[in-house]
């Protein structure tokens, strides 16, 4: 829970540097349960009230963490050595995402690299 707290307060918009494996899964994790919760929660109210704005709340949810999440995913391509720019291949059908996920896989690149010190040797 707490890399997904520092995700959203302390590297908002932080796209330098690296993440671990363990901050990035952990990220997604909190961040698909929190849309789940919020978008049945939303659906929920909606049918209860006949208003229908509470079925857009999951979809306000997830332009609220685009930017922490974009942020968190360059920060881990950094850490196994790739550009940030490498996001854009998951934009490519089928393949794209596979590569994207292997990629998220992949372990840390060992020492320091370009994009600062290894997050695992702290």
């Amino acid at each position: 829970m707490n890399y997904y707290i520092d995700c959203i307060t302390q590297k908002y918009c932080c796209f330098s540097g690296r993440a671990r494996r363990k901050e990035y899964w952990m990220f997604v994790l909190f961040n698909v349960l929190a849309y789940l919760v919020i978008a049945i929660g939303g659906a929920v109210l909606a049918g209860v009230t006949n208003i229908r704005a509470f079925a857009t709340l999951g979809e306000i949810y997830n332009l609220a963490v685009l930017l922490p999440g974009l942020g968190v995913l360059f920060r881990r391509l950094h850490d196994i050595g790739k550009s940030g720019w490498w996001w854009l291949i998951g934009l490519v059908p089928v393949v794209g995402g596979i590569v994207l996920i292997v990629f998220c896989c992949t372990d840390s690149q060992p020492g320091e690299n370009q994009y600062g010190p290894n997050p695992k040797e702290f």
